[in-house]
């Protein structure tokens, strides 16, 4: 998942920098959400890993 963000991540930074304003907002939100998932499984399997 963490992967997957940062791929997003990557695209739109490179859609922002070519100009394609819509394909980057999007890529940029997917990845947002994606590093948001990634945040609460890993908090997650920290508060319940240990038990």
């Amino acid at each position: 998942m963490l992967r997957n963000s940062i791929i997003f991540l990557i695209i739109a930074l490179i859609a922002g920098a070519l100009g394609f304003g819509v394909i980057s907002g999007m890529a940029a939100i997917i990845a947002k959400v994606l590093f948001a998932l990634f945040l609460l499984a890993f908090i997650f399997s920290l508060l319940l890993g240990r038990r």
